[in-house]
């Protein structure tokens, strides 16, 4: 595999950096956005073109493959930026793209690009643990389309989402692959309640309620009873990306504890003098390397569309993914002292990013399985 970036991936590289200095200040990163200022932010998104960019270019996106997203996310992690790039462009706009009749890529994507609709996907039950395929939602057809009834965990960005994909069982039994669909539900449709709630990281989630939710014919997305595929793949690019963003943030951490051991000093010298110190920023840099060079792995196989390859290499780099990040952020709050507990030092909202991270899409030991299982 070809690892190296080329020209137009540095100048996408680069003004993804400009944009975060300006939007993201350095000292603020990681606090909670008022809604104004991520409303701002999004729409800052949608004009720099990164809401579209995974999105077909006759839907109003850029028609840009899973290298550049890679790409996109690192700078994004480095910065604790995006918002819900991650869960509304990748995974929801690229389900949309990949199930969605012509008439809804046509309705739906456009709006997605442009900033002015973001979408959530919902597959996560109380009791399943990442475990998507045991969904108790049902889907009954009706004369005119489908009810839905049952109830959605961790929703990511649900809250304010305009449009959820929701997965829903239409046949078949609890486990079975078989027998899932896929429907896509206004926010606003009656029976549908919302409960917004804050994450780890400062960011949102919600639980879904639907309660006999009607919907009609033209609301399921790709063929009934056959969504498994398109959603394991959709989340498995999410996953890729978030490797890359758990990638940025990790660079983030070393930058900011080598400056911390060179500046600050103990018995008269720098912190960086020691040598155990030194050694365990050296751990660092191999960890944050691994990180990168997964990270590129998983997205290159994302891209390539083998969907064996996909599984195995995405589970291999967020294993790594949430493993290193847990313990390279403590490692850094453990270097800072007593200051890295502190909200106002950096490290400590990294650390519960990369932490997050771990559990979103399948934490490390469900991808352990997974990469064991082949």
């Amino acid at each position: 595999m070809d690892f190296s970036l080329n020209d137009d991936h540095l100048a996408l590289r680069d003004a993804v950096q400009r944009f975060c200095e300006g939007e993201f200040p350095a000292a603020q990163r990681g606090n909670p956005a008022s809604p104004e200022a991520s409303a701002q932010r999004w729409a800052a998104m949608a004009s720099l073109g990164l809401l579209g960019l995974p999105l077909p270019a006759d839907q109003g996106g850029s028609g840009l493959g899973a290298v550049e997203v890679m790409v996109v996310a690192q700078e994004l992690g480095r910065a604790l930026a995006g918002g819900a790039f991650v869960d509304s462009t990748v995974v929801a706009g690229g389900l949309i793209a990949g199930c969605g009749s012509p008439a809804q890529r046509n309705q739906w994507l456009p709006a997605l690009a442009s900033g002015t609709l973001q979408a959530a996907l919902a597959v996560n039950e109380e009791g399943t643990r990442h475990d998507w395929t045991r969904s108790a939602c049902q889907a009954r057809r009706t004369g005119e389309g489908w009810v839905l009834a049952g109830r959605k965990t961790l929703v990511l960005h649900g809250d304010s989402a305009g449009l959820l994909l929701v997965l829903a069982r239409s046949g078949g039994a609890a486990g079975d692959r078989a027998g899932l669909s896929l429907f896509a539900v206004d926010a606003q449709t009656p029976g549908v309640t919302v409960q917004g709630f804050d994450t780890l990281d400062g960011r949102r989630a919600a639980h879904l309620t639907l309660t006999d939710v009607r919907l009609g014919a033209d609301r399921l997305l790709g063929i009934p009873d056959e969504a498994a595929a398109s959603v394991e793949a959709a989340l498995d690019a999410g996953a890729a990306a978030l490797c890359a963003e758990a990638a940025g943030a990790v660079e983030a951490l070393l930058a900011q504890t080598a400056e911390h051991l060179r500046t600050r000093k103990q018995f008269g010298a720098p912190l960086a003098k020691f040598q155990v110190l030194q050694h365990r920023v050296a751990d660092m840099l191999i960890a944050l390397e691994q990180l990168k060079s997964m990270a590129c792995a998983a997205a290159m196989a994302v891209e390539a569309g083998d969907a064996t390859q996909r599984r195995r290499l995405v589970s291999a780099a967020k294993l790594l993914a949430g493993q290193q990040g847990r313990v390279q952020g403590l490692a850094a709050i453990q270097m800072h002292g007593a200051m890295g507990m502190t909200d106002e030092c950096r490290v400590g909202h990294y650390a519960k990013r990369l932490m997050v991270i771990d559990q979103l899409f399948g934490d490390a030991a469900w991808h352990r399985h997974r990469l064991a299982a082949g």
